[in-house]
């Protein structure tokens, strides 16, 4: 061979590397462009309707439906109560109130002057959660009342007629937070950035729920429950999976995978159990 074939193989060699390599680092960047253009966000679609919440928003819909469940509350209590909570704080734990109530907190915009607590019980979501259904159990026939007047019972509003607004979305999210509703939560979100922790996870679950019968083996958490319960953990799992940086969720026969950002799909999974699979370390 040639001095001149030896240099042009090595040319060729070297654009080659060059060109393969210039190909990956496109194609890494086109990805991480496409994930930051991501809009994330939850929806419920029951029936005709849908909603649309914020992970932040759809996380706290997803404790207010859960400790309504664990009362043994009816979805009604928790679509009334996600209205409101949507009302007085967009569904977010704000630590400040308004020229109306200067010293309202929390979720439910609750005022420790009027005897709601103090602030640090107020701003703690599980106690302004509890502390709202302790109020609405007590209005007599409120299941049958519209979302505007039982809440109004409950939080004595200067603006009553405001709550009926968030009505279709208290609806769809408490119908698919209790489980009363199977397959109808989903939610678009950027591949994980860190690895998930099953037993953070399971924590919080079990703190919103009560004690769930669990078992975990390397990335995936199992959840032992069925029916309406099964379905009530498994659109809880996702409405979490930003924070917990759960990956997918299976629950009788379905799957939500958080890479295909295609809803709930058929799967092979059977009944009895909600499987929660989360984000991996890198390997290295």
């Amino acid at each position: 061979m040639t001095r001149r074939r030896k240099l042009r193989g090595a040319i060729v060699g070297a654009l080659t590397v060059a060109l393969v390599g210039g190909g990956i680092y496109t194609a890494a960047a086109l990805l991480q462009r496409s994930e930051r253009l991501i809009m994330e966000g939850c929806t419920a679609a029951v029936g005709s309707q849908q909603a649309e919440l914020a992970t932040d928003q759809a996380a706290n819909a997803a404790l207010i439906t859960a400790i309504s469940v664990r009362r043994g509350l009816p979805p009604r209590a928790a679509s009334i109560a996600l209205a409101t909570a949507m009302q007085e704080s967009k569904l977010r734990n704000i630590d400040h109130g308004d020229l109306a109530g200067p010293d309202s907190r929390g979720l439910f915009q609750q005022r420790p002057s009027q005897g709601w607590g103090t602030t640090e019980q107020v701003m703690d979501p599980h106690y302004a959660t509890n502390a709202f259904y302790d109020a609405l159990v007590k209005v007599p026939g409120y299941e049958g009342m519209d979302v505007t007047q039982a809440a109004q019972r409950v939080q004595r509003s200067a603006y009553p007629r405001a709550y009926a607004q968030h009505e279709a979305m208290g609806r769809s999210f408490a119908s698919a937070l209790s489980g009363q509703t199977h397959a109808v939560l989903d939610c678009t979100l950027r591949s994980p950035e860190q690895p998930g922790d099953p037993a953070a996870l399971l924590e919080e679950l079990q703190s919103e729920y009560g004690s769930i019968p669990s078992s975990a083996a390397g990335s995936t958490l199992t959840l032992e429950a069925t029916d309406d319960m099964a379905w009530s953990l498994a659109h809880w799992a996702v409405a979490n999976a930003k924070e917990f940086a759960v990956v997918q969720v299976d629950v009788d026969g379905m799957s939500w995978n958080r890479q295909m950002r295609k809803g709930w799909q058929e799967s092979a999974g059977g009944g009895g159990t909600v499987a929660v699979t989360f984000a991996e370390a890198p390997a290295g």
